[in-house]
């Protein structure tokens, strides 16, 4: 009986499994066709399908032919998208320059912030941790609207500032942090202090070896968070040079599926690489964090 639980478990997980690559498998794919077979693979499918009724209303509600192996591999939707498109690769450094002082500064205050939750013994900690965590419990797209306000008073509207500081100073990563440092032993506090190590030296020398795969899981998760906003960008950044490149998936033309294809694969592949790369520490991360909260 339990190996017929484990069975239909396992194959229950491989099709939840093929069901989410399907749309990663099917972009690769079509990434490599070239744009008059997109085309034809995304037409409408009907018995009376002709050049002359390809416009009836009946036929809009037709299912399409997905198509999975290409007739003929083509590398031209890349180069569309790499050399006649040079706003893509604009955009992705956009994407970068966004991501990366987000991930920076939250690993900086949240770490800080929830060794101070954690270790350290001060007045109204809980209420006061409480308080701060409460932010979570609200949709950010709540915080929108004083966040534009907060900018436009500070005259960051339209930088790269409106939407770096709003995401260094997120609450998820220091809730993470502080359930990840929370049972480090205190004895070793103790110790450190004993041997005359101040509050600073305890955090860089203790602490932070300790919590390596805490950061390591929030670092993964602040990423793939950050590189798909699109909000924000919309919001406070009017320039559409200065928007980042997942606002430029969204108005890619009709016309051009293939280029649409290509930059979505492309888009994809660091997120993919972050995964395969560090998807132990991601699991590793929130499993000790959740057992010890």
């Amino acid at each position: 009986m339990q190996v017929f639980k484990k069975t239909m478990l396992t194959a229950v997980m491989a099709a939840l499994a093929l069901l989410f690559l399907f749309p990663v498998a099917l972009t690769f794919t079509n990434s490599l066709m070239s744009e008059s077979e997109i085309t034809a693979s995304f037409y409408p499918i009907s018995e009376n399908r002709t050049a002359q009724n390809a416009d009836d209303p009946r036929l809009q509600g037709a299912y399409v032919s997905l198509k999975w192996i290409p007739d003929r591999v083509t590398l031209s939707p890349y180069y569309n998208v790499l050399v006649k498109k040079p706003q893509f690769l604009l955009l992705f450094w956009n994407s970068v320059r966004l991501t990366v002082p987000i991930i920076l500064g939250q690993l900086a205050v949240a770490s800080l912030a929830a060794y101070a939750f954690a270790q350290l013994r001060f007045r109204f900690r809980e209420p006061l941790f409480f308080m701060y965590i409460v932010t979570m419990l609200m949709p950010f797209q709540v915080t929108l609207v004083p966040n534009f306000i907060m900018a436009d008073k500070l005259g960051l509207l339209n930088t790269y500032g409106s939407i770096i500081y709003p995401g260094i100073f997120s609450a998820f990563g220091v809730f993470l942090l502080r359930q990840y440092m929370m049972y480090i032993p205190y004895a070793y506090l103790e110790a450190a202090r004993v041997d005359g190590a101040g509050t600073l030296r305890i955090f860089w020398q203790i602490i932070v070896p300790m919590s390596r795969t805490g950061m390591a899981a929030l670092a993964i998760l602040v990423f793939i968070d950050n590189w798909n906003m699109v909000e924000q960008p919309l919001i406070f950044l009017q320039d559409a040079m200065k928007q980042p490149l997942s606002v430029y998936l969204a108005v890619i033309s009709v016309g051009e599926r293939g280029i649409a294809f290509a930059a979505c694969a492309l888009y994809m592949l660091p997120t993919l690489f972050v995964m395969l790369y560090a998807e132990q520490d991601l699991i590793e991360g929130i499993q000790l964090s959740g057992i010890k909260g």
